[in-house]
């Protein structure tokens, strides 16, 4: 049996998805097909695709020759958290725009379809929902045009159950909801405080509408700019690639098989600023699970 550990890298993702990033080149389906064959466990037990890992967690794999010649200790270029044959749903890096912006630019899209190209699953890639190039974390790629509309209609009549993590400045209040508008439009974003840290705290702000910009345009508004968003005042930080801002946990409804959350691990950067910030790394990570069990 191969065994490995689970790090920071991979705390609150999938069992699927993480077998995805060792073997980056296995076929569509391989890794739920070894879940569903028993060929994986999860501490000792037996799991499913969709279980949940944590730090610290042991991941066994029944050790074979085709199984081994997947697994390579690069990741992909795509961050896979989900994918089935309508969807695809990946963990995007801060900085990194979801379409050309200028000559030679990498973007989402165009990674995306390139990965998926050299998995020989050539096809036309769609956002469904986009973030900011600055915010990282979970995104929703349609795999043709027919399910960009259906999960496009989903969005616009119901909305996708989203919530993020932000690094703001300052001490902010334990909870609160603002309801400032913006551009002249009603506009709702929750918070809760997670963690504290040196001058600064780590929220879970859940947007209950849909304006551009709108965390980032309402923390700034109640004296908590995102740390690094230099637009909305919350100055410049050379180490981050965007700014502290991380769409965590996605819940949607799918076609046929029914309703899925989807969270994407912190990125390393932001993982490394709060501890320079005050904030204890294993203690964020505990209040971070929490948010995922308190979804399932």
């Amino acid at each position: 049996m191969l065994t490995f550990e689970i790090t920071h890298q991979d705390h609150c993702r999938r069992l699927e998805s993480y077998l995805r990033t060792l073997m980056p080149t296995s076929p569509f389906g391989y890794a739920r097909k070894l879940v569903k064959s028993g060929a994986v466990k999860h501490n000792g037990a037996l799991a499913t695709p969709d279980t949940l890992l944590a730090l610290h967690d042991r991941v066994t794999l029944k050790e074979s020759a085709g199984t081994t010649g997947y697994i390579t200790s690069n990741r992909p270029d795509l961050d896979i958290l989900y994918e089935d044959g309508s969807i695809v749903i990946v963990n995007k890096p801060a900085g990194l725009p979801m379409h050309r912006t200028a000559e030679c630019e990498d973007n989402l899209v165009g990674v995306g379809q390139a990965y998926m190209m050299g998995r020989d699953t050539s096809c036309k890639l769609y956002p469904v929902n986009r973030l900011d190039r600055g915010t990282s974390g979970t995104v929703i790629l349609a795999k043709s045009s027919s399910a960009a509309g259906i999960y496009g209609r989903q969005v616009k009549e119901t909305g996708l159950d989203k919530l993020y993590l932000a690094l703001v400045w300052g001490t902010a209040d334990n909870s609160g909801v603002i309801n400032e508008p913006l551009d002249e439009k009603e506009s709702e974003t929750r918070y809760e405080i997670l963690q504290p840290g040196d001058n600064c705290s780590l929220l879970a702000v859940t947007p209950i509408s849909g304006r551009m910009h709108q965390i980032r345009r309402h923390l700034a508004a109640i004296g908590h700019p995102v740390v690094g968003d230099k637009r909305y005042g919350g100055g410049d930080m050379p180490e981050l690639s965007g700014f502290a801002l991380h769409s965590f946990r996605t819940a949607l409804v799918r076609e046929e098989a029914g309703p899925l959350t989807v969270c994407a691990p912190l990125p390393e950067e932001l993982l490394a600023l709060c501890t320079r910030r005050g904030i204890e790394l294993n203690q964020l990570q505990e209040a971070v699970y929490s948010l995922v069990e308190e979804a399932l």
